[in-house]
């Protein structure tokens, strides 16, 4: 028999939590951090480098994988995880965020979404059908319901429009999913910044009913404190028995402030797409290993830190490499932002289960309020 999809609240300390989802391709300890492999990869990072870092999940994009290689040719291949070569869970996304940001390249309408390519301009047709359909054929452990996410700022009105049209989308992504036993499916909560929007779009996935909610319209550029803001009521609006999903987040900063809010699951291109740009993140804040200062400096990036970066690169190999634009630059700084994203995911389940988030909080604003090491 094919084991469930479950998730067991292990811990609390206040409003944080932490806990497992538990699926048949293994456990996903929670707070997650979810590494980006938008293309079936993370880039920079071979999948068994991504598992050393400490990352039980990864997640994988409908939208591009849809166009290129196309999710027939993947699921003729054994399906996403063969293919890229990754045997622990896969979350994916509705390819909804990503059609909604195609602006003039797009058609809305009740039934779904006419786009047209950003590859070769060929059109395409997605509705909540055809999502399903796609993450179906990539055999995602975690299905994202097709949803609708409008830029922010909009307009109550706006908002409550777009809500609603995606609350009706996310039971025809209930119906089309089907019984998949081992597979989950996610409802997406919507309504912007506004507590009322919010809680009508919770009732309604809750009345559908899902395997786990996320909240969705955030980190669309309305500001961390607007961001919060939500965080302080939204998450109250869903079961505790579910896990937690806020997409597209974030900045460390972001992730421990989520967290300490009940959020359990987050993902974000940032640490990859940083350190293919030269950028660390370390317990100290961000370093930009371009800068001039780091040039004769012998000194790891985080004296801390116990990734292979660290323990094996001086901060002016790393300056030398990424200035002349050498692709390990942007492998190793890659593999050191995604250690420390999972270290500090690992931090605060620690600190959850021992009923020290608030030590763990301020210690960790306290080292980054000390800044990068001085140079030598």
């Amino acid at each position: 028999m094919t084991q469930k999809f479950s998730y067991t609240l292990n811990a609390t300390d206040g409003r944080a939590r932490t806990g497992v989802i538990s699926t048949p391709r293994g456990e996903i300890r929670t707070p997650a951090f979810m590494p980006v492999g938008t293309a079936a990869t993370v880039k920079a990072m071979m999948p068994e480098s991504v598992a050393a870092t400490g990352a039980d999940i990864l997640l994988g994009n409908t939208y591009h994988l849809m166009l290129r290689p196309t999710a027939e040719r993947i699921a003729h291949l054994g399906g996403l995880h063969k293919f890229m070569n990754w045997s622990k869970p896969i979350l994916t996304d509705s390819g909804g965020f990503q059609v909604m940001s195609l602006a003039g390249l797009r058609k809305l309408t009740e039934e779904g979404v006419t786009f047209s390519s950003h590859i070769d301009g060929s059109k395409h047709v997605l509705t909540p059908e055809r999502s399903m359909e796609i993450q179906a054929l990539l055999g995602s452990d975690i299905v994202m319901c097709f949803d609708e996410c409008p830029a922010l700022p909009a307009t109550d009105a706006e908002v409550a429009k777009s809500m609603r049209l995606s609350m009706r989308w996310a039971q025809r992504s209930r119906d089309a999913f089907g019984d998949r036993p081992g597979h989950a499916l996610f409802g997406i909560m919507q309504g912007g910044v506004t507590k009322d929007l919010r809680e009508e779009s919770a009732k309604a996935l809750v009345d559908i009913g899902f395997d786990g909610y996320a909240v969705g319209g955030l980190a669309v550029g309305e500001g961390q404190e607007a961001m919060f803001g939500v965080l302080e009521y939204a998450p109250d609006f869903l079961p505790t028995d579910k896990p937690r999903y806020l997409m597209g987040v974030g900045k460390p900063d972001d992730i421990v402030g989520a967290v300490e809010r009940g959020i359990d699951m987050m993902d974000c291109v940032l640490p990859s797409r940083s350190g293919r740009t030269g950028q660390a993140w370390t317990r100290r804040g961000q370093v930009n290993i371009k800068n001039a200062r780091h040039a004769n400096d012998p000194r790891p990036l985080d004296e801390a830190c116990t990734c292979p970066a660290c323990q094996n690169y001086s901060r002016a190999y790393l300056h030398h490499v990424c200035r002349s634009q050498e692709m390990i630059s942007g492998m190793l700084m890659t593999w050191h932002n995604l250690h420390y994203y999972q270290e500090l995911m690992q931090g605060l389940r620690d600190a959850i289960a021992a009923g020290q988030l608030s030590a763990f909080v301020a210690e960790f604003h306290a080292t980054r309020a000390q800044g990068d090491i001085e140079p030598l």
